[in-house]
């Protein structure tokens, strides 16, 4: 493999870094994710990989919690932010751990939904490794057919 020489600015020639290239590119990315979605969680906890889904009568959010126990999460709603948050325990182990690369700890999940939504009919399970949430909209904010009548203009 080939060093490709870059120009620097005050050294005049130097290596190409890959890896300096790659952190880089992550800091670029954390900051088009923190405008994008606003901030991970600052506590170090880790963020579940979800889905939200709307429809005409709420929002349907999907979060990934494999290994989660009910008793291990909590499910939040103020205003119109969802918060799921809990944790994933690391299991008691016989051997020694050679490799992992499953995820432990505290884990958080926020969402800011839009539109007014009726946080008594919340609902909230946990099935297969997958926690569904349920959040329906207001009845004010629910869409409504308007019958059209046939009439003569006046």
């Amino acid at each position: 493999m080939s060093v490709v020489p870059r120009r620097g600015r005050e050294q005049g020639i130097m290596a190409w870094d890959p890896f300096r290239e790659l952190e880089q590119m992550y800091q670029r990315m954390g900051r088009l994710l923190d405008t994008s979605f606003g901030e991970w969680p600052a506590s170090g906890a880790w963020v579940p990989p979800a889905d939200v889904e709307e429809t005409d009568d709420g929002w349907t959010v999907e979060a990934e919690l494999p290994g989660v126990k009910k008793e291990d999460v909590n499910v939040q709603v103020q205003d119109r932010e969802l918060l799921i948050e809990g944790e994933l325990k690391e299991r008691e182990r016989r051997g020694t751990l050679r490799r992992s690369g499953r995820r432990t700890g505290r884990f958080e999940y926020r969402v800011v939904l839009p539109g007014d939504l009726d946080p008594a009919r919340v609902e909230a399970t946990l099935a297969d490794g997958v926690l569904t949430v349920r959040v329906p909209k207001s009845p004010q904010a629910q869409p409504k057919k308007v019958e059209v009548k046939v009439g003569s203009r006046s």
